[in-house]
């Protein structure tokens, strides 16, 4: 399928010169995956929600001033390799080109909304993320700003005083109720008025009830609910506990399983692949399958890598968050890790991840690894 069919000629667009706080009204108004900015009639870029929740900059400043570079598509693009596109750009839409101009977008709620059919054979389990962050009612809203930008996540399950889930709560939502106060307050005012927002407890914005599925639900079911309701994600519980995090499942989650590939090598999908400095696709792709390797019981049917920049630096090269998931026919297994550059990152979470799958039930090593397996045993 040709991204042709299913984009989208209607879009919302600014120019580059445009105060920052009509944009940011045009968020909460309209609520669109983004923005598309043009500079004298030409494509500039695009700017997202979550360019919003992690700036500073004044309402005053120009639209230009945070803009970014979104990855280009062509009308013939393969609807697969846009997904692939859009999930290691880390982006909810991407411009697409015909002849070099600018002929429209494509967003993700367009291509699973287009693959809706052909979701029924996955379930919740095989392909929701385990590891989730959560927060407190009392959590206030800068805290949860905060870890939004640590660990570039959209959004935070709630709980409550029984560690049950209560709510959610969102980049929208924050955005939501930053730019109404803003609304109500002179420009004076402002600076207390952010402060009086970062401090409010999550419970005065969280959403709730949490739409949420169990890990049996089809894949299907699930995107449908989201498109219908515009969910970005469902939290993810057991069959018989409505209030238990098991993990969450979101669009994202979805659009990398239309990554999957038969190919001869590991499918190895990277996101924020600009982050690469000394290593390449192909070192991390070799890196994951010679850990998987070590272990005859386990297959490995997609690796996903995903790097996180901080603002943090030594000698100029940025602190990085590494975090690596791999789907096997065991479960999945995962490793994190941080390092001043993505190689450093990487390796780090590498070791991590290959202690993790020592532990996934049935795995054994080959004879030839038989030694160095029982060595790692002894060191955890």
């Amino acid at each position: 399928m040709d991204i042709a069919d299913i984009a989208t000629r209607e879009f919302v667009e600014v120019d580059a010169n445009k105060r920052l706080g009509k944009v940011r009204s045009i968020f909460e108004r309209e609520n669109p995956k983004g923005i598309i900015v043009t500079e004298d009639g030409d494509y500039a870029g695009v700017i997202t929600q979550k360019q919003l929740v992690q700036s500073h900059v004044e309402d005053n400043a120009k639209a230009g001033a945070m803009t970014r570079s979104a990855p280009k598509v062509e009308r013939t693009d393969d609807v697969r390799e846009v997904a692939r596109v859009l999930v290691e750009g880390g982006v909810k839409l991407a411009p697409v080109f015909e002849a070099g101009g600018l002929w429209g977008i494509v967003t993700e709620d367009d291509i699973l909304d287009a693959v809706l059919d052909n979701l029924d054979a996955l379930s919740v389990e095989d392909i929701y993320t385990r590891d989730v962050i959560t927060v407190s009612e009392d959590t206030n809203v800068g805290q949860v700003v905060n870890l939004l930008r640590k660990h570039g996540i959209s959004r935070l399950p709630v709980l409550g005083d029984d560690d049950g889930l209560t709510g959610m709560v969102t980049r929208h939502d924050i955005v939501d109720v930053v730019v109404r106060d803003m609304n109500k307050t002179t420009r004076g005012d402002r600076s207390g008025e952010v402060e009086r927002v970062l401090d409010m407890p999550v419970y005065d914005v969280m959403s709730s009830p949490v739409e949420t599925a169990k890990l049996g639900d089809s894949v299907e079911d699930a995107v449908a609910r989201m498109l219908d309701n515009d969910f970005a994600g469902l939290v993810v519980t057991p069959e018989d506990d409505d209030t238990h995090v098991a993990g969450i499942l979101t669009k994202t989650d979805v659009l990398r399983a239309l990554t999957y590939t038969e190919e001869e090598h590991m499918d190895v999908q990277i996101t924020n692949i600009k982050l690469l400095d000394t290593i390449s696709r192909a070192d991390i792709r070799s890196d994951i399958e010679t850990v998987a390797d070590k272990y005859g019981a386990m297959q490995v049917q997609h690796a996903h890598v995903r790097f996180h920049e901080h603002k943090e630096k030594l000698r100029g090269t940025p602190l990085i968050q590494c975090q690596i998931r791999l789907r096997t026919n065991k479960g999945q297994a995962a490793g994190s890790g941080e390092g001043y550059g993505a190689e450093t990152a990487f390796n780090v979470a590498l070791d991590k991840l290959e202690r993790n799958v020592l532990e996934l039930k049935g795995v054994q090593a080959d004879e030839e690894y038989r030694g160095q397996l029982l060595r790692k045993l002894g060191e955890l």
